[in-house]
C-alpha cells in the first residue's frame, strides 16, 4: 500500500520505518496536509496524519478524487478530521488511542513542579551567577487539592502520581472510574465545586462540542485566587484570552500549557529567525509564571514506538481486508 505520511517529523521517522518492516511504501512529507498540499498524496491509497493536519471537508474531497481510501491518524485526537464527511465519501479512519498515558501524565506533573518551584527562573538566575533565592518560594504539594477534569487513561495516571504526593484529589468526568476512587481516594464532584476547591486544576478531557472553552471567564471566576492551571490535553479546551486576563489580575497564579488552540502554524516548527505573528503567544511569553512547551507531552521513546506500531498495524489490517481495532469509521 502506498501511503503519504504528512507532517513527518525527524523525531518519528525512524520509528515509522522500523515498524513498517518494508511492508508499505511510505512517502514521508515534512509538509502538513491542507488544500494546497493534498496533491502530494496523488497515487496513494492511504494518508497518515498528525495532530495539526487539516482533514476538513474540502481537503477530504481532494484526497478522495485522487484515490485515497484510508486515513491512519498518528494521534488519539481526531477533531481535525471531518468524520461525517469521511464516512459519506467511504474513507475509513483509524486513530492511535493509547500510545502512552504515562508520557502525558508525567509531563503534566513535571509542569506542576516546575511552575511551583520556579525551576525555569531559578535556572536562568544561576546561568547569570545570581544565586539569590528571593522570589523563588513555592509550596508543598503534600496536602494540596488537585482537580482533574477527565479521568480516562491519562487523568487516572495523573491521579496515581499525585496520590504519591499525598494530594487531595477531586475529579470530574461523565464516566466515573471506581478503581481510582478506591485506590487513590479520588472524589468525583461537579465542575463548579472542583474549581472552587482546587489549588491546582489539570485538563484531560477530549475536545468535543461541550468541552470547547470549558475554561473560560466564568469558570475562572469560580476558581480559587492563585490557582495553578495546566493543559496538556487539547488547546481548544481553554479560552486563552480569558486565561491571560486571569493572569493579569493574578486570579490565576500560574499557567502551564503544552497545547494551544492556534498551534497549527506555530508548533512543531522552527520560528527562531521569524518575527512572531501570534499576539496571544507573545503576551503569554511576557509572564514569568507561565510555562509553555510545544506539544511535547507525548514525546517519549515508548510513546513513539507505540504510535508507529499502531499506525502500521491499522494500515496492515486495511491491506488484509480486516477492520482495525481502532477504526473510527
Amino acid at each position: 500500500m502506498k501511503v503519504a505520511v504528512y507532517s513527518a517529523h525527524q523525531f518519528e521517522k525512524q520509528y515509522l520505518i522500523d515498524a513498517n518492516h518494508d511492508k508499505h511504501e511510505l512517502v514521508l512529507f515534512q509538509e502538513s496536509l491542507n488544500v494546497k498540499t493534498s496533491a502530494l498524496a496523488n497515487g496513494c491509497v492511504a494518508v497518515s496524519l498528525f495532530v495539526n493536519d487539516d482533514a476538513s471537508q474540502p481537503v477530504l474531497d481532494l484526497l478522495h478524487k485522487q484515490g485515497v481510501r484510508f486515513i491512519a491518524l498518528r494521534s488519539a485526537g481526531f477533531n481535525h478530521v471531518d468524520l461525517a464527511h469521511a464516512q459519506k465519501l467511504g474513507i475509513r479512519v483509524a486513530n492511535v488511542p493509547e500510545y502512552s498515558p504515562y508520557a502525558v501524565a508525567e509531563h503534566t506533573v513535571a509542569m506542576m513542579l516546575a511552575l511551583n518551584r520556579r525551576l525555569i527562573s531559578a535556572h536562568n538566575r544561576i546561568m547569570e551567577l545570581n544565586f539569590s533565592l528571593d522570589g523563588l518560594v513555592g509550596f508543598d504539594m503534600h496536602g494540596k487539592t488537585v482537580g482533574i477534569l477527565g479521568t480516562g487513561k491519562i487523568g487516572s495516571v495523573v491521579a496515581k502520581i499525585l496520590y504519591g504526593f499525598d494530594c487531595k484529589i477531586l475529579a470530574f468526568d461523565q464516566h466515573r472510574n471506581p478503581d481510582i476512587v478506591k485506590a487513590f481516594g479520588v472524589a468525583y464532584v461537579d465542575v463548579d465545586k472542583l474549581c472552587r476547591e482546587s489549588d491546582i486544576i489539570t485538563l484531560h478531557v477530549p475536545l468535543l462540542q461541550n468541552t470547547r472553552h470549558i475554561i473560560n471567564r466564568e469558570t475562572i471566576q469560580h476558581m480559587r485566587p492563585g490557582v495553578m492551571l495546566i493543559n496538556t490535553s487539547r488547546g481548544g479546551l481553554v479560552n486563552t484570552k480569558d486565561v491571560i486576563d486571569g493572569l493579569k489580575t493574578k486570579h490565576i497564579g500560574s499557567f502551564g500549557m503544552d497545547v494551544y488552540e492556534e498551534e497549527a502554524n506555530l508548533f512543531f516548527q522552527d520560528h527562531s529567525e521569524d518575527v512572531l505573528q501570534d499576539d496571544v503567544i507573545a503576551r503569554l511569553l511576557s509572564f514569568r509564571n507561565v510555562l509553555i512547551t510545544g506539544h511535547q507531552a507525548f514525546l517519549t521513546k515508548e510513546a513513539l514506538e507505540n504510535i508507529a506500531s499502531s499506525t502500521i498495524g491499522n494500515l496492515n489490517a486495511w491491506e488484509d481486508n480486516h477492520k482495525p481495532h481502532h477504526e473510527l469509521l
